[in-house]
């Protein structure tokens, strides 16, 4: 897997996934919503720790900044 993920990208997953657990730890989110939006949370997370998101593959889409010689 080559990076797709530059680190603006992976800054803003890491902060909403910080954001959704806080809001769930502290009881504001609950019930499926707050099991959904914890999964995605952790989709967050991984995406944004392995520097590559499936979907921007699927689009063609990359953030990361193209080293010399790719």
């Amino acid at each position: 897997m080559k990076k797709n993920m530059g680190l603006a990208d992976k800054t803003i997953r890491i902060i909403i996934a910080a954001i959704v657990g806080v809001l769930y730890f502290t009881g504001v989110i609950t019930g499926t919503l707050s099991i959904i939006l914890l999964i995605v949370a952790a989709v967050f997370l991984l995406t944004a720790f392995i520097n590559f998101c499936p979907i921007y593959s699927i689009f063609g889409i990359r953030s990361c900044p193209i080293k010399k010689g790719e």
